[in-house]
């Protein structure tokens, strides 16, 4: 036992509390947050807990827990602490933080669990003094994930307003931009090819552990980057010869349920029946620009999929997307001047994720009592690095 320290189940420390009830039509115009199991849902004239809070998870969504600093209402489908026992609140969010929800959730198919299951974990607690420390410290780097998601956020709307200006014309190279803009259609610059799945497709004779890539939906919205690099599932050679071969280099759009996610693909691979490839491109089209373009027209085409159970685009509506027309060295020098802001992006993202993990192995650490803080020792204003 850590010196100084106490063993207690949690409910003895943090007492959880199903929230309330609180339809969207019950909703009156306000002020004071309404905090489901996923954050902040809506807001209201009214509070039913005072802050500052902490808030976790009963029902659907578990697993992320909030702290509230302003007084709020806590929805039914999550859990709030609605008595501290004395104890520093942030130091009870950071110990919520490190439980394993899933290992407590219900084995109905909406994932739930119960404050009993909870309140009878045993955890370490050390002296208010030591917890309010150990919250400084962890805040610190708190705030240094804020700043940096703050300058994604901000990146990400420099190349949106990148993107508008230059792919729509409205802003023009110097001296590339010479030619006059117009706008050509798809199909006249590259031939469209649909993909196709061996069928049925559950069958496992299709599917092998090495072989081609089979390109899911779920592999495009998963890469960060304009290139495709790996896939889930690879297909046998069998069922390779039942889809569409797709060599690196070539570019991809999704054109079933998440319509108009591109991707330029940098193993071989084959697609199914809900992506298309682009072919026998003009010697006048960049690949990188065209990505680019059908990239910033996601939201367009997405909305312009034929109704049914799940919207898509067909072959004749891909084709018939509008392209504006520049010069090849200006399409190149447009799709290098992107690449180059998504490469900060991606930078800020690899940060952000180091700083989380970093945060995470101090966490660990504190919370256990395997480093002890010295009180008297100042927190650091400044983020860490």
């Amino acid at each position: 036992m850590i010196e100084g320290w106490e063993i207690k189940k949690l409910g003895s420390v943090a007492f959880l509390q199903r929230g309330f009830d609180l339809p969207a039509k019950n909703r009156v115009k306000g002020k004071i947050p309404v905090i489901s199991s996923a954050g902040i849902s809506g807001f209201h004239n009214k509070a039913q807990a005072d802050s500052p809070g902490v808030v976790t998870g009963r029902y659907g969504s578990i697993g992320e827990v909030f702290y509230v600093e302003e007084d709020y209402w806590p929805l039914n489908t999550a859990l709030w602490v609605k008595n501290f026992f004395g104890n520093d609140p942030k130091f009870i969010y950071y110990v919520l933080s490190r439980i394993d929800y899933k290992k407590f959730s219900g084995k109905t198919g909406v994932p739930g669990v119960n404050r009993n299951d909870l309140h009878s974990i045993k955890i370490s607690l050390p002296p208010l003094s030591e917890q309010k420390k150990i919250s400084q410290i962890l805040s610190t780097w708190d705030k240094a994930v804020k700043a940096v998601e703050g300058l994604i956020e901000n990146s990400k709307t420099q190349k949106k307003a990148l993107m508008s200006q230059l792919l729509t014309g409205k802003t023009r190279l110097e001296k590339l931009g010479s030619q006059a803009l117009g706008f050509v259609k798809l199909g006249s610059l590259c031939a469209v090819r649909r993909g196709a799945s061996p069928r049925p497709i559950q069958d496992s004779k299709w599917f092998s552990e090495k072989g081609r890539g089979w390109v899911r939906i779920s592999d495009v919205t998963a890469s960060s980057t304009e290139f495709l690099e790996s896939t889930s599932q690879y297909l046998s050679s069998l069922g390779a010869k039942k889809s569409v071969p797709v060599e690196p280099g070539e570019l991809i759009m999704s054109i079933c349920a998440t319509i108009g996610v591109p991707k330029i693909v940098g193993i071989p691979v084959c697609i199914h029946d809900g992506f298309v490839v682009f072919r026998d491109m003009k010697d006048d089209l960049a690949v990188e620009f065209l990505y680019y373009y059908l990239w910033f027209a996601s939201e367009k085409l997405a909305n312009s999929g034929q109704p049914g159970t799940q919207k898509n685009l067909n072959i004749a509506m891909v084709k018939n997307i509008l392209i504006p027309f520049m010069s090849l060295e200006e399409q190149q020098k447009i799709a290098k001047i992107l690449s180059a802001a998504d490469k900060e992006i991606r930078l800020l993202e690899k940060e952000k994720t180091f700083i989380k993990q970093q945060k995470k192995i101090l966490l660990q650490q504190l919370l256990t009592g395997k480093h002890r803080v010295v009180l008297d020792d100042p927190v650091p204003e400044s983020e860490p690095a």
